[in-house]
C-alpha cells in the first residue's frame, strides 16, 4: 500500500527537536470513559508537544482508525503524531511517522518503507544502539527507562550517566522516558536531553492539563 500524502507537513530537524520537549505516549488504561481524542487534546492544551499513539491490543486497522481520529487534534495544534511500531497503520492513516523499539523493524527498513518525509523514532539503551539508529536515519531517540515505572514494570533501567553519554554521542534529539514525573525532572537537567516523555504521569492524572503543565517546566 502506498504511503498517503502527509496529513501535516514536512518536519525540519529543528521542528522535531522543539517538539521533543514534552512527548506523550497514549495508554488506553487511563481513559476512564473519556475519548482518546479528548484526553490528548487536554494534554496538548497543557503543553504536550509530541504525541505517540500506542495500543498493543488494537489491530492495524483499528489503530489506523484511531490515528485518523487523533490527527485533526494534533494538526490544529502543530503537534507531530506518530504510531508505535505499526508501519502499516502509519501508511493507512497518513500520520507523521512511527516509533520503533530494538525488537521491532530495523530503522533502516522503516526509513526505506516510509520515505524521507516521515518521522522515525527509535528506542535505545546504549551508545552503540544510539549511533546505529542515527546512522540508519532516525530523527530522534527515546532512552529509558530512566526511572522505575509502573507502565513497564520489567523495563531495564538506563543510568543517568549512560543517558548523558548517549546524548553526547549523537546529534539528533534524545527524549528520556520511564518513570518521569514532575518531582524527578530536576535529576535530568544536566543530561543533555531535548525533552521528556510520559505516559501515566500525564494520562493517569486527575487533571491532565495541569499534569502536562507541571512536566512542561523542563
Amino acid at each position: 500500500m502506498a504511503l498517503p500524502r502527509h496529513i501535516y507537513r514536512k518536519w525540519s530537524e529543528e521542528d522535531i527537536r522543539r517538539a521533543c520537549r514534552l512527548y506523550a505516549v497514549t495508554d488506553p488504561r487511563w481513559l476512564q470513559g473519556r475519548s482518546l481524542a479528548s484526553v490528548v487534546a487536554d494534554a496538548i492544551i497543557g503543553g504536550v508537544s509530541f504525541v505517540q499513539l500506542r495500543d498493543k491490543q488494537l489491530s492495524t486497522l483499528d489503530l489506523a482508525r484511531q490515528a485518523r481520529e487523533l490527527a485533526p487534534v494534533c494538526r490544529v495544534a502543530g503537534v507531530p503524531l506518530v504510531i508505535n511500531d505499526d508501519i502499516e497503520a502509519v501508511k493507512m492513516s497518513g500520520v507523521d511517522g512511527v516509533h520503533v523499539g530494538q525488537a521491532d523493524a530495523p530503522c533502516a527498513e522503516v526509513r526505506a518503507e516510509l520515505g524521507e518525509d516521515a518521522i522515525v523514532g527509535v528506542s535505545v539503551q546504549t551508545i552503540e544502539q544510539a549511533r546505529a539508529a542515527e546512522a540508519a536515519g532516525a530523527d530522534y531517540l527515546g532512552v529509558g527507562a530512566v526511572f522505575s515505572t509502573s507502565t513497564k514494570a520489567d523495563a531495564e533501567l538506563v543510568s543517568l550517566s549512560m543517558l548523558t553519554s548517549i546524548c553526547r554521542a549523537v546529534s539528533i534529539p534524545v527524549v528520556a522516558i520511564g518513570g518521569v514525573d514532575a518531582e524527578r525532572l530536576p535529576k535530568l537537567a544536566d543530561t543533555g536531553i531535548a525533552g521528556v516523555a510520559a505516559v501515566s504521569a500525564i494520562f493517569a492524572a486527575p487533571d491532565i492539563k495541569e499534569a502536562a503543565r507541571s512536566l512542561r517546566r523542563f
